[in-house]
């Protein structure tokens, strides 16, 4: 489903760089993908393969319709004509990677068990900013299976400081022992 996402992402960011529009399309995006996010209705109705497409479509332009560039409303209707409409919260966040990276600017994700504070954020994004010589944003992603500590992920380089990898390296270091130990 990425994959697909992403080959709409980049035809629109190629269309959006023809007419010089990234940045209102990328508004665009940001507004759709937070609109989504909050949304559960919403993020239902798009998923209701019983909801016809001159519906999802009107819906949509009811939401949006003046708020966005002319880009983003002909990507609603590709996608409804080619019956992919639930891709459109991947596209959006697909286009703003793509924007980002058109912009210098690197993406750090941090996985943590709790949300960051603002204080820690700014010290994450100073740390990174440091080891980079981009401009660079940080993307917080709550996951309470790692237990504590955090999963640093920048482009395609991660560094994992979890309570949950340490155990996982653990297990597996008895694992390896203990099968060393049989033979």
């Amino acid at each position: 489903m990425n994959r697909a996402a992403l080959r709409y992402a980049k035809a629109i960011i190629n269309l959006a760089k023809e007419t010089n529009k990234t940045t209102e399309v990328n508004n665009d995006m940001l507004l759709i993908s937070s609109t989504i996010d909050e949304s559960k209705e919403l993020k239902v109705f798009l998923n209701n393969p019983i909801s016809k497409s001159d519906v999802k479509i009107n819906v949509l332009n009811s939401l949006f319709g003046s708020k966005i560039n002319s880009i983003t409303n002909e990507l609603f209707k590709i996608l409804v004509a080619n019956k992919r409409i639930t891709l459109l919260p991947f596209v959006a966040k697909q286009y703003i990677q793509l924007f980002d990276k058109l912009q210098g600017i690197e993406i750090a994700k941090v996985t943590t068990a709790i949300p960051l504070t603002d204080k820690l954020k700014e010290k994450v994004l100073a740390k990174v900013k440091s080891l980079t010589d981009k401009e660079v944003t940080v993307e917080n992603i709550v996951d309470e299976t790692i237990i504590g500590g955090f999963i640093l992920q920048i482009g395609d380089k991660q560094f994992d400081a979890s309570i949950s990898g340490k155990l996982n390296n653990l297990r597996r270091t008895f694992e390896t022992n203990h099968y060393e130990a049989k033979i």
